[in-house]
């Protein structure tokens, strides 16, 4: 059976991607002899998804997506793109507009896209990939890195983590963890952290205690 002309393509373009790293590998060692291979990989990548824009990324989020698209490509042949990373509150707010809008209401729209204040674009932490194939190897080995797929419905979407997260059906799961969780005696501490949960066993008679004005950072604790 005949591969669609999509797949096609996209085939092509990764085994000229792929070339055109090994012809810039002399290049990059020139630049930096022990790096040659990172850089080139960098460079072929962003000759192959000119559109990706790196900036505003934190830098722990931008290191670990590099070097883990470095492995994917020199170990495994694998292109990792990246669709959508850091995103200002205004843009953020732009998208989530538009989706209240498009689904007709707030709840509906968190299950796809969250306001600034909890988005992790924003914060330069979540990174949104292509091709499907590419978001797999990432599944399967960005742990590695730091880098997790966090949301069952959104195939496309990784975050760094210091820590492996649970995994949530919908960006929106986050809120059902905030106003139902006291019954488990899971509570929210820390204002900026809406990842952040601790174990509080008197929630479960007495409700969860204020969330505190402190940041999660000052325990040296990133989502």
């Amino acid at each position: 059976m005949a591969k669609p002309p999509l797949a096609s393509n996209a085939r092509v373009l990764a085994i000229v991607t792929r070339l055109v790293a090994v012809l810039l590998v002399p290049v990059a060692f020139c630049r930096a002899p022990g790096r040659a291979r990172f850089l080139a990989c960098q460079w072929a990548l962003a000759l192959r998804y000119p559109a990706e824009d790196l900036r505003g990324l934190a830098p722990e989020t931008l290191t670990a997506f590099t070097h883990a698209r470095a492995e994917a490509f020199w170990r495994d042949g694998q292109l990792i793109g990246l669709t959508s990373g850091h995103r200002d509150a205004a843009e953020q707010h732009r998208i989530f507009t538009e989706e209240v809008r498009r689904t007709g209401s707030v709840r509906a729209a968190r299950r796809r896209v969250l306001p600034p204040e909890e988005s992790s674009h924003v914060r330069g932490l979540a990174l949104d990939v292509r091709p499907t194939e590419g978001a797999r190897w990432l599944e399967r080995h960005g742990g590695r890195y730091g880098l997790y797929r966090v949301y069952d419905n959104e195939w496309w979407h990784f975050e760094y983590r210091t820590v492996e997260p649970v995994r949530l059906p919908h960006p929106d799961a986050a809120a059902w963890l905030s106003e139902d969780r006291a019954g488990y005696g899971l509570c929210r501490v820390y204002s900026n952290g809406a990842w952040h949960y601790e174990l509080c066993p008197d929630a479960i008679d007495d409700g969860c205690p204020p969330v505190r004005a402190g940041s999660v950072k000052d325990l040296g604790i990133r989502p």
